[in-house]
């Protein structure tokens, strides 16, 4: 069996251990939010949030829950064409803001209790610092406009990464998992593959990233659609679209969602970028969608058709779109909120109000029913 079939055959033993919600745990949430002591559905989407988190959980979830934020970071090949407003470098140095806790991620993260993970997946200048995760597969992808992103090897090699960070995470005692990335020129990757994958047209998707002018954009639609003309992804083959157009990281995430879902813990998904490595996992895993919170909508050009293409309903719209994770650390306190109402508010006969079964009871006797 050649590498390449080792890790295909991987991949498809850690997706095989993705199952289904537990539907009795989601029974028992969703009777004990009935009888908590407020309007049925008067906590709207905080009531499903906590009956779906049960359901992954197989009970109710946890209050106190250790919290991790998984940063990978990548370079991308297809900066050469002039799609972004910074130098690939950047990356590098953003990487190195990271691990000094200077960046938006981190101080967002401290404030709500989550740990910061680093993860060097394809930094083109090997930064080699201190608190950095290092799995290189390559020194950032090539220019996908001209040639392939990445070998299907070495997208195999970026999942299975992501995998191994959501095992360790697991074996941490982690319950709560969100998507974070760094990598300039990835949200061109991300409108490739979501190009690629929905069918949507390069001009649809394909948004500003990091500030480009009008004329700057219109190239950057043209590099999108003129790789997908050359590569030909096929849209049936998530890890071909993947090797041709994708990112390292792009593919580290979708590894770290699958093996969230394998190890039954919820995955928040941040923006435009994380949003495209769900919409990677959940086709070559369906059942991994229901393991996904989606923090928020991003301001970034595709981000509403790709999350109305998946059916996810962000929680937030705060018109960010700096990535890093930034909107998904804001939603963690969201599973907090859901799980302390699940466990901290009285029930109508802890608190001695009169509830719904008392109104039933009354509604019933003047009908003649006992």
């Amino acid at each position: 069996m050649s590498k390449q079939d080792q890790l295909e055959a991987k991949l498809q033993s850690i997706t095989g251990k993705i199952g289904p919600l537990d539907s009795e745990a989601m029974e028992k949430a969703q009777a004990r939010v009935d009888i908590l002591t407020k309007p049925p559905g008067s906590l709207g989407r905080l009531e499903e949030l906590s009956v779906r988190l049960a359901g992954i959980r197989g009970d109710y979830f946890p209050v106190s829950s250790a919290k991790r934020v998984v940063v990978m970071a990548a370079d991308h090949g297809v900066t050469e064409e002039g799609i972004s407003a910074f130098p690939s470098e950047v990356t590098a140095q953003m990487v190195a803001n990271f691990t000094n806790g200077g960046a938006a991620i981190n101080v967002l993260a401290r404030q709500c209790g989550a740990e910061v993970e680093v993860v060097d997946v394809g930094v083109k200048v090997d930064p080699s610092l201190p608190g950095v995760k290092k799995v290189r597969i390559r020194p950032g992808t090539g220019n996908f406009r001209r040639q392939l992103a990445m070998t299907r090897e070495e997208a195999l090699m970026a999942i299975l990464a992501g995998i191994d960070s959501a095992n360790e995470a697991a074996e941490a005692g982690i319950k709560v998992l969100a998507t974070g990335e760094m990598g300039i020129g990835n949200t061109t990757a991300s409108s490739a593959v979501m190009s690629s994958l929905t069918g949507y047209e390069a001009s649809l998707v394909v948004g500003r990233g990091t500030g480009l002018d009008d004329q700057k954009l219109l190239h950057k639609q043209k590099v999108v659609k003129e790789a997908i003309e050359f590569h030909r992804p096929d849209p049936k083959d998530p890890v071909d679209v993947l090797s041709k157009v994708g990112g390292l990281e792009i593919a580290a995430l979708t590894g770290l969602i699958l093996g969230a879902a394998a190890n039954r813990i919820p995955v928040i998904i941040d923006g435009f970028i994380s949003s495209n490595a769900a919409l990677v996992a959940i086709n070559i895993c369906p059942a991994a969608k229901d393991y996904l919170v989606p923090s928020h909508l991003s301001a970034e050009a595709g981000h509403a058709l790709l999350v109305d293409y998946l059916e996810l309903k962000p929680y937030l719209n705060m018109e960010m779109r700096l990535g890093e994770g930034t909107g998904a650390v804001l939603a963690m306190q969201l599973i907090e909120a859901a799980a302390r109402v699940t466990l901290e508010m009285a029930t109508f006969d802890d608190a001695g109000v009169s509830g719904r079964e008392e109104e039933r009871k009354s509604t019933s006797d003047e009908k003649g029913v006992s």
